[in-house]
Parts: C-alpha cells; structure tokens; sequence
C-alpha cells in the first residue's frame, strides 16, 4: 500500500492557488490509488518543533563535534519522529508559493529540520549522497510576479532552483512538477489556471498510478 505525503507550506488556504491545484491532483489520484494512505502535512499547524540549539548540536555530532548526551537525545528524537514521518511516504505532493523569490518559511524550517545525516542523506569523503530511494515528487510551483523570462526587477527564481536541488540532496529525482507563475501580472492568468487544474489531474494519472 503506498503513502502520499501532501506538504501544504501556503497559509492561504481556500485563497491558494496551489492549494486548488494540488486538489485538483489528489481528486485523479484517489481515483488511480484507491487504496493509498494519503498523508496530509499543514506546515502552519505548529507540529513541526523549533530546530533550536539542541537540535542543531545533536546534529553536529554526527560530524563528529561533541557527543550526543542524554539532554542532546531527547531533542535529537523529536528531530528523528519528523523525519521519519517524510522518509516512510512513498510518493510526495508539495505545494510551493514563491515568497520574496524564495520558498515560505514554514517550509524552509521543515526541509532544516528533515534534512538530516544519516536518516535523509550521508557525508563522506567525496561530499554528501542521498539516502532515499525509489520515490517521486509531484511539486506545484506558484507566483504571483515572477515566471521565466522576466525582467530582474520583477524577481528571481530561488523557489524551483532550491527545492529540486534539496529533493536530489536526499534521494527524490523522479520529480514532476506543475506550475502557475506570475499570476498576478499575467494577462492570460484567468485562462492559465485551467491548464494547470488539467496538468495536475493529467500528473496524477500518468505518474502516479
């Protein structure tokens, strides 16, 4: 039986774009997989603990600076808790509005806090390798100004450059993404939106069934 994890990092709601696209995914893909866990992650319920001193430190020993005691444990177990809910997913469905060319911070917080040696990816002397496998990533990608090809002073794209490179660092390369950029200034977004409603369903059939 496969799991779908479906990370929601927009605190907008029935207002998100991305929000209504990845509905429109998981309407086919229930269709496709009945029998899937779907596994529904809401980045803004407060769930995911701080990444604080303690934490940052039990990670570190695992570079070798200092030793992880009983008091650096006890933070390093919820660390692993969190993890491990994102490792056991089969496949993943992540909602990404672009926030000041970035990725919102509830997101980033979670991404610091599941990217971890020895659970998502290792260090070694030739540099970091990735420790899942065998997963895909359906990845909706939404702006309000920018989209390829525009001026600078429009934005810039840290949001799709960043989030495939975290999903290689950890093992996640069967990645298929869907995108509704630059919806505020796009003349044509009313008949955009649509097509990315399509594309989604179209996703979820073809590649996650």
């Amino acid at each position: 039986m496969k799991k779908l994890l479906h990370i929601i990092s927009s605190p907008r709601g029935e207002k998100s774009k991305s929000g209504a696209i990845a509905q429109e995914f998981l309407k086919q893909y229930k269709l496709s997989n009945p029998d899937a866990i779907i596994d529904e992650l809401n980045l803004w319920d407060g769930s995911i603990p701080p990444f604080d001193g303690n934490k940052a430190a039990a990670k570190m020993t695992f570079f070798g600076d200092g030793t992880l005691n009983e008091e650096l444990q006890s933070s390093w177990d919820k660390v692993v808790e969190v993890t491990e809910r994102f490792s056991s997913a089969d496949e993943y469905l992540i909602t990404v509005p672009m926030w000041n060319g970035g990725i919102p911070w509830v997101l980033k917080h979670y991404i610091d806090t599941v990217s971890q040696p020895g659970l998502t990816f290792g260090f070694g002397a030739d540099g970091y390798f990735p420790l899942l496998k065998d997963k895909k990533a359906c990845v909706v990608f939404t702006s309000g100004v920018f989209s390829p090809g525009v001026p600078a002073s429009l934005g810039l794209d840290f949001q799709v450059s960043y989030i495939n490179w975290w999903l290689g660092l950890v093992g996640i390369t069967d990645i298929h993404p869907i995108t509704f950029l630059g919806n505020l200034v796009n003349p044509d977004a009313e008949n955009e939106f649509p097509k990315a409603l399509e594309s989604a369903a179209t996703v979820a059939k073809d590649f996650f069934s």
